[in-house]
């Protein structure tokens, strides 16, 4: 795969984790298997709106399904995933609180 490819692909998943739902979803998942009656519980996303968002995680390789009598349960593909979820998360925070101190200290934008 050439630099271009891998970029692309790249920017693919990326994407797919840049939905407020889907990383809900993606939270939701942090514990493990889990179906897909319990992540609307846990997200409030409607079940209909909730099998797009997850659809799309699967293409993309972001989750796998398994199926088990009428349920289907889903898991992150792989754990890495919510590791750079995690670290995203802390940057930002970083970033918030930040740009919260120099807000708050006067004089320094005069």
């Amino acid at each position: 795969m050439d630099d271009e490819s891998f970029y692309c692909l790249h920017s693919e998943v990326c994407k797919t984790l840049a939905n407020p739902k889907r990383q809900m979803i993606l939270d939701s998942l942090r514990e493990g298997e889990v179906s897909v009656s319990e992540i609307a519980a846990r997200t409030g996303i409607p079940q209909a709106t909730l099998s797009q968002h997850l659809s799309i995680m699967r293409s993309r390789g972001v989750v796998r399904s398994r199926r088990s009598g009428a349920n289907i349960y889903y898991t992150l593909s792989n754990p890495k995933i919510l590791v750079a979820f995690d670290l995203i998360t802390e940057v930002m925070r970083e970033s918030l609180e930040e740009q919260s101190r120099t807000a708050a200290a006067p004089g320094e934008h005069d």
